[in-house]
């Protein structure tokens, strides 16, 4: 297996270096095939967002559909890939940060019984 890195992935989103895109291009065709196998972290997710809004300064629902695109590409395994699909979708949809989105899905993912945060914007959301 093989282990895709933030900086990886965005070359390839930004496609702002032709070398660099090309090899990841190139990676990510072979995994399609089923030649090579690729994973990633919730860490790499989650710095791939924050360099689109912060470095990038995307704006979020540009950021939301790149990181859609991640979550599109079925050759590279992701843990907890279902949650990260329900929290992209609240982040979409609502003008909480992408990490309170994903603590929100991952507490309901685990059926928590309650949600304990002094954020009551962010409280509301669990239900």
């Amino acid at each position: 297996m093989i282990f895709v890195d933030t900086n990886f992935f965005l070359r390839f989103l930004l496609a702002d270096n032709k070398g660099q895109f090309q090899e990841v291009k190139s990676l990510f065709s072979q995994a399609a095939e089923g030649r090579v196998k690729l994973f990633t972290s919730i860490i790499v997710y989650f710095e791939i967002y924050w360099v689109l809004s912060s470095f990038y300064k995307q704006n979020k629902p540009d950021t939301a559909s790149t990181l859609e695109q991640i979550l599109e590409m079925e050759f590279i395994f992701l843990e907890e890939h279902e949650i990260l699909k329900t929290a992209l979708k609240m982040f979409a949809g609502s003008n909480l940060s992408l990490e309170d989105c994903y603590n929100l899905a991952f507490a309901k993912s685990k059926k928590a019984r309650s949600f304990k945060t002094f954020d009551k914007r962010l409280a509301k959301y669990f239900s």
